[in-house]
């Protein structure tokens, strides 16, 4: 079991396996060659990366994000906004490991992207090694960004516990690794889905501290929409792609159409405000990913925005999200390098399926349903970003996946049959549709659209 709290992490864009995961990989390196008290003796490093971080690597940041790892900062911590600042200082031939110790550096040289190299364990590979004096070798480590932010060593990958997050056996006190366990929990416990999630999370801190956490990623979220309902302009990377969401925003307060509309365009310019932002490499939450980041921010920021219950159906609403989403990273992946982008917008679908059907009064089994609708709909969904960059078709389809959302909550309150696609059968069917996909649609921009649109 993991945390949600976890699950949703607060970073930067533009992707949370490509960006956040690379960061987190380099600082890790340094950090462990701190402790074991070598960083002093570093005098270069190499990072490689290898498979989709190579082949997308460069569209989506990953290069900086080494380079902002290798000087010791977090995604959570690091300013946006100093980034470019930050990068500049390690344009000079030289960086601090972590923002103390001076080393010669050239990214050209010393970070390299080894397209050829497709690795066994998982698409997406780092290789980190670093050198003392004479070249002499002090360490060289395997690493990978597995998803939505979280890393492994290849040690934790081929062992039962794959997460780096889990050092030793956590007991929750409602453990479930399926859906079927989750509905038998919920009934024989006299629960919903938020209940029991929130009951798992004293496993790691108080109650509490549980509420304040979920109430900060709130915050965050409904600030990323806000920041990308108010900067208009172009998207870096060369595609020329136009922020849309504040023209459609100023548009919608001027010349209010009939509900239906407002809805819809409600609904698509949050999501795309969330992902332009991310496009930008500003602030936003995993929602379970960096490129599915809009989905549930919209959603919530529809429904669970105003009102004197606005916070407790936002707590509601992401602690059901969670729930599900957990089912999804322990029974399949949620890295697009992985599953494609079912496993990132599809996921995202699913769990904002089913935050909104509990907020709105569902039963678990309503909840459940929503979910299985969410994911039934997005099963084969591709991931071949144009240019490797998280813009198109990522934008839109955020958009698109919000609108699907709100429909599969819909629908699942609407049917009061046991549903004939059980929520554990369309996760096992998307681990066997993604592994089953070619590695062209599998966020390599080898196949799809990103080679059939001119990237220039």
């Amino acid at each position: 079991m993991l945390s949600i709290l976890n699950l949703f992490r607060i970073g930067i864009g533009p992707s949370s396996s490509h960006t956040v995961g690379p960061m987190r990989i380099a600082r890790r390196f340094v950090v462990g060659l701190a402790e074991a008290r070598k960083l002093d003796e570093v005098r270069r490093i190499a990072i490689e990366l290898q498979g989709s971080l190579a082949l997308t690597g460069v569209g989506h940041g990953s290069v900086d994000a080494c380079v902002l790892g290798l000087m010791g900062w977090q995604p959570e911590a690091v300013d946006p906004d100093a980034v470019a600042a930050l990068l500049a200082s390690a344009g000079s031939g030289h960086i601090r490991l972590l923002r103390r110790h001076p080393i010669a550096f050239a990214r050209a040289r010393d970070i390299t992207l080894a397209c050829d190299i497709v690795p066994e364990l998982h698409p997406n590979g780092m290789r980190l090694r670093a050198y003392g004096e004479g070249d002499k070798e002090i360490a060289d480590e395997t690493w990978y960004s597995t998803g939505g932010g979280f890393i492994a060593s290849a040690r934790q990958l081929s062992a039962p516990s794959a997460d780096d997050l889990v050092t030793s056996p956590v007991r929750t006190a409602h453990p479930y690794s399926s859906g079927a366990e989750l509905l038998a929990l919920c009934e024989s416990h006299g629960l919903d889905i938020a209940a029991l999630v929130l009951a798992n999370e004293s496993a790691w801190q108080a109650e509490a501290e549980t509420l304040a956490g979920i109430d900060r990623l709130v915050d965050a979220m409904l600030a990323c929409i806000e920041r990308g309902l108010a900067h208009d302009g172009i998207l870096p990377g060369g595609l020329q792609v136009r922020r849309r969401a504040p023209e459609l925003w100023r548009k919608l307060i001027a010349s209010p159409t009939n509900e239906t509309e407002v809805l819809l365009d409600r609904l698509n310019l949050f999501a795309m405000a969330v992902n332009e932002e991310n496009a930008a490499g500003g602030r936003v939450v995993t929602a379970p990913t960096n490129g599915a980041a809009g989905i549930i921010p919209a959603v919530l920021r529809q429904y669970c925005h105003e009102g004197p219950q606005a916070r407790e159906q936002a707590r509601r609403f992401l602690l059901t999200a969670g729930g599900i989403g957990l089912l999804y990273k322990q029974r399949a992946s949620i890295s697009g390098a992985e599953m494609g982008c079912q496993g990132e917008v599809g996921v995202a679908c699913s769990m904002a399926a089913a935050g909104l059907a509990a907020v709105w009064g569902g039963t678990p089994q309503q909840v459940a349903a929503a979910a299985e609708i969410g994911m039934e709909h997005n099963l084969g969904l591709t991931c071949d970003p144009v240019g490797g960059l998280v813009q198109i078709p990522c934008i839109e389809r955020n958009a698109i996946g919000a609108v699907k959302a709100v429909n599969a909550a819909r629908l699942a309150l609407h049917s009061h049959e046991v549903p004939k696609v059980s929520l554990d059968q369309v996760i096992e069917t998307m681990r066997q549709t993604g592994i089953d996909m070619s590695s062209k649609y599998k966020e390599t921009s080898l196949g799809g659209l990103a080679v059939n649109v001119a990237a220039c």
